[in-house]
């Protein structure tokens, strides 16, 4: 039975939304950040400043149980689809396939009369972002992600641009906040009547680590410490916000990605300060800590720029007078990444760290950190390549004010989300499959107590299944075997209940070997060449 006070919420709930969308559909940004931390914010437990993030958290709602799908490409796939990346082929299986069927979301928001705008990043396989194949009426696309300060690859509703030259002071991240600042500054000048949707999607804080050197300064020395320290001070942060109660996940020594240069590369190519391993800090030399404190000083850079440019598009919000009436999303679309490689330009050491120069990732050792008190990185689907920190601000439609939901979710309910909050119909269609994901809009109010449903995760043969408490998962790097842990007790994954219940397991392998042969035929069905 329901209390009494939960109905009442819920019902006071509906009633706001339903005067809300009776006057006009909310506008909604959605802001994704790229390679960052569950832990690196600092209302999700970090010490960087981000002071606009924790501003709309305060004013909001933070999500602790979002996951993403562990890697760049795919999780923007379920963004702007609603379907899991296997059904719409984003998977390394595919080549750049299509179903026939599959729409992105900005098509759907044309039905309700909404303006879309993209500025950043898009990395979805074969779409180009115009009108009429996406829907987005503005975009700026960078699809460079190597130069912060000189992207070759520059677009301008869907045209090419020039090359941008070094040390003309551009700077990637506060040029994709000055886009969606000239969009929406044309939508209220044009188009003010209308909706809008914004997809506002960073690098940051991708490698190679470029930051503007005025960030740096603030971060300097944060770091030397190191990231054991750091580590626990966030786990305990984690602990006292609420967010979880769980153990703090092992520092892996042993792992790293496989595709990462060998220590002597990592020597040769980029500094005598480089490790290839998350090793426990006090066994590194003087020279590596003061190197690694300086790479994570460059990430935390990195976030607080993407942070002051959130912002500055927050403020124009404001100035357009559509602040109260803004949905405001912001997810990850990765957890923080041990990779560590030496591409595009390449590094030169000879280069200040951070500038355009350098080519330096955030490596295995960091990323434990940015990632904790959760295990593992991207790529993995352990629960720091999965876990998103998500944070929901909408003024008039929002009553809560600095609350937490646990509800376990995935970015496949973000396009059922954002289309209830539109109010646009979700049709049932013959030929495409139902979208598997469920609108969060109730959640809004408070927890519901849904029944437990499964949710898929399968990147480069690292795949896991969760359902309810309970989730399996596989590190391709070990084998074939599977994983069990019960993480509504062990969120950071320290206790392997495999050989203890192995009931249990097989069912989850079983229902994750189903949904796997399901969306494959999904895709199937509709498979093109192109889009």
């Amino acid at each position: 039975m329901i209390p009494l006070f939960r109905t009442t919420s819920v019902v006071l709930f509906l009633i706001v939304l339903t005067i809300s969308r009776a006057e006009k559909p909310p506008n909604i940004i959605m802001v994704v950040a790229d390679d960052m931390g569950y832990s690196d914010a600092g209302c999700f437990g970090g010490e960087i400043q981000t002071p606009v993030l924790d501003s709309l958290a305060e004013n909001g709602l933070r999500f602790s149980q979002m996951y993403s799908t562990g890697r760049c490409w795919p999780s923007r796939a379920v963004l702007m689809t609603g379907y899991y990346a296997q059904q719409v082929g984003m998977d390394p299986r595919r080549g750049k396939e299509w179903p026939n069927w599959s729409k992105l979301l900005p098509l759907h928001l044309k039905e309700q009369g909404y303006r879309s705008y993209h500025s950043g990043k898009w990395h979805i396989k074969g779409t180009p972002v115009d009108a009429e194949t996406s829907g987005f009426d503005r975009s700026y696309m960078i699809t460079d992600q190597d130069r912060f300060f000189s992207p070759e690859r520059v677009f301008l509703d869907d045209e090419k641009q020039p090359a941008v030259e070094r040390d003309t002071g551009f700077y990637s991240t506060v040029a994709k906040g000055d886009y969606a600042i000239d969009f929406l500054k044309e939508h209220a000048e044009q188009t003010g009547d209308q909706p809008f949707f914004m997809y506002l999607a960073f690098f940051a804080p991708h490698f190679p680590l470029h930051a503007l050197p005025e960030d740096i300064e603030k971060y300097r020395d944060a770091y030397l410490k190191g990231w054991d320290v750091v580590r626990k001070e966030r786990w305990a942060r984690v602990n006292e916000l609420g967010l979880f109660k769980s153990g703090l996940a092992n520092r892996r020594g042993d792992i790293a990605p496989s595709w990462n240069l060998s220590q002597q590369d990592l020597v040769n190519e980029i500094h005598t300060g480089e490790v290839g391993y998350a090793f426990p800090w006090d066994e590194l030399t003087a020279e590596q800590q003061r190197f690694q404190a300086t790479k994570m000083a460059i990430h935390a850079a990195m976030i607080d720029r993407m942070d002051q440019e959130i912002g500055r598009v927050m403020n124009q919000i404001e100035v357009m007078g559509e602040a109260d009436d803004t949905v405001f999303m912001f997810v990850v679309d990765n957890g923080a990444s041990g990779e560590i490689i030496n591409r595009a330009d390449k590094h030169d050491p000879a280069a200040p760290m951070g500038s355009a120069g350098s080519y330096l990732c955030l490596g295995p050792g960091w990323s434990t950190a940015s990632n904790s008190p959760l295990s593992l990185h991207k790529h993995w689907n352990h629960e720091g390549g999965i876990s998103s920190p998500m944070i929901v601000s909408w003024p008039k439609g929002i009553r809560a004010r600095g609350e937490l939901r646990h509800s376990v979710s995935h970015f496949i309910d973000i396009v059922p989300t954002i289309l209830d909050l539109a109010g646009v119909e979700q049709a049932v269609h013959a030929d495409r499959p139902r979208l598997p994901g469920k609108s969060l809009v109730p959640v809004f109010g408070e927890d519901p107590d849904w029944p437990e449903r499964p949710l898929f995760f399968h990147h480069t043969e690292n795949q896991a299944l969760r359902l309810g408490d309970w989730k399996a998962v596989m590190r391709r790097d070990n084998g074939d075997r599977w994983e069990l842990y019960n993480i509504g007790n062990d969120r950071a994954e320290l206790e392997d209940l495999a050989d203890h219940d192995p009931d249990k397991l097989s069912s989850l392998v079983s229902i994750w070997k189903d949904l796997e042969a399901q969306f494959d035929e999904d895709f199937q069905s509709g498979a093109v060449s192109g889009r």
